[in-house]
């Protein structure tokens, strides 16, 4: 996953992460922090397998260790991580070798992985089910205060 690599080794992506996780330290919801991109990957990717969904490896672990980058940004200024995550990932995707088309199509999943219904593109619905599903909230200590829905809670493991 030449891409990944190039993304986790830059200075870049590491001082983003890094003020991130800081911002966040004392937040008693689910934080936006490695552990996190690293199960939405890993869950994509099962789901990918599952669906038979064209979509490489490389892509959907850079996809997710940039989708809520951006979170840093939402706590400093106020602006939507989606959005926000959009605009560091394209400074970051600059490091990268994917094609202009590739980069566009993380760039588009990045900036929807909010919203459920993603017809165009089979890769941003699975992306966004395991945005949804890395989250254990049957071992949340915030639970009782989450603003999820019931319905929408991870009630048990899935992947």
């Amino acid at each position: 996953m030449k891409n990944t690599d190039i993304i986790l080794k830059s200075k870049i992506y590491n001082d983003y992460l890094n003020e991130l996780e800081y911002l966040e330290r004392d937040r008693f919801f689910c934080r936006h922090n490695y552990e996190h991109f690293v199960s939405v990957a890993r869950i994509c990717y099962i789901l990918k397998l599952e669906e038979d969904v064209d979509v490489d490896k490389d892509m959907i672990y850079s996809t997710a260790l940039l989708h809520d980058i951006g979170r840093l940004i939402e706590i400093k200024e106020g602006i939507n991580h989606a959005i926000a995550s959009v605009d560091l990932a394209r400074k970051i995707l600059k490091l990268t070798d994917f094609s202009e088309e590739e980069k566009k199509r993380i760039l588009d999943c990045i900036g929807a992985h909010r919203s459920k219904d993603q017809k165009e593109d089979e890769f941003f619905n699975i992306f966004y089910r395991a945005d949804k599903l890395s989250r254990s909230c049957f071992r949340c200590p915030a639970y009782e205060g989450c603003n999820w829905d019931f319905n929408k809670k991870n009630h048990t493991i899935i992947y």
